[in-house]
């Protein structure tokens, strides 16, 4: 029988491959408020910048390769059934080759409804070589197409699934995230007593009413590298 193993990832597990973290030093919400260009108020007040700062993020995005944490956690499904539940929006962990993957935010290279964004029959791809959406680009439903992203203040329609995921695990598995955003801080709270969690940020991370934590304070790579020399 295989063990289970669930990771929850964060901005820090992108951070060594380049990518902006929004919160912390120079992060993206230093440059732009969220009430700006992560809200409903702030899409219906100025598509324009929301769409432009979207079409930004995966430009940069593009740019970028997956880093050795992802590709170790990819490796993991050699030996284990892996569960990555990610906050970030990005497409490292598809493209490091992990293939059961619960995106909590959204996916940066998707678009969908602005009419319906949580109605997957209207989500698409949107393609590398033309990676941007603009006013007057449509979804199947006629309605403008919008980044499909999970703003504050949204659903998160992934949640359930990622509680799901949590039952039954041999292993919980935290990386580069503060804990800080609900709901995906609170899947602490699902894993069973007496699994091992094992919690890897360079920064210290507060985590309240849960025992039995193994703070790691690495960076992903090297802190996903000492879970699989030492633990697993």
């Amino acid at each position: 029988m295989r063990k289970r193993i669930a990771i929850l990832t964060g901005a820090g597990m992108s951070v060594e491959s380049g990518l902006s973290t929004f919160r912390g030093g120079n992060g993206m919400w230093d440059e732009y408020p969220v009430e700006q260009v992560a809200t409903i108020e702030g899409y219906i007040a100025n598509p324009s910048l929301v769409l432009e700062f979207y079409n930004k993020r995966r430009r940069e995005l593009l740019t970028k390769e997956p880093n050795r944490g992802h590709r170790l956690i990819a490796e993991l499904e050699k030996n284990y059934d892996v569960t990555v539940i990610t906050q970030n929006v990005d497409d490292l962990h598809e493209r490091a080759g992990s293939t059961n993957i619960i995106h909590l935010h959204g996916e940066l290279m998707k678009a969908c409804s602005s009419r319906a964004p949580h109605d997957l029959s209207q989500v698409c791809d949107i393609p590398a070589d033309n990676p941007e959406i603009k006013i007057g680009d449509k979804a199947a439903d006629g309605s403008q197409l919008r980044p499909f992203i999970v703003w504050f203040g949204e659903a998160v329609p992934r949640i359930e699934d990622a509680i799901l995921a949590l039952r039954d695990i041999d292993v919980f598995i935290i990386i580069g995230t503060s804990l800080n955003v609900y709901p995906a801080a609170g899947l602490l709270n699902y894993v069973s007593v007496g699994v091992p969690i094992y919690l890897v940020d360079p920064n210290d991370v507060e985590v309240r009413g849960v025992r039995g934590v193994t703070a790691i304070k690495k960076g992903a790579s090297d802190g996903i590298q000492e879970i699989i020399d030492k633990y697993l």
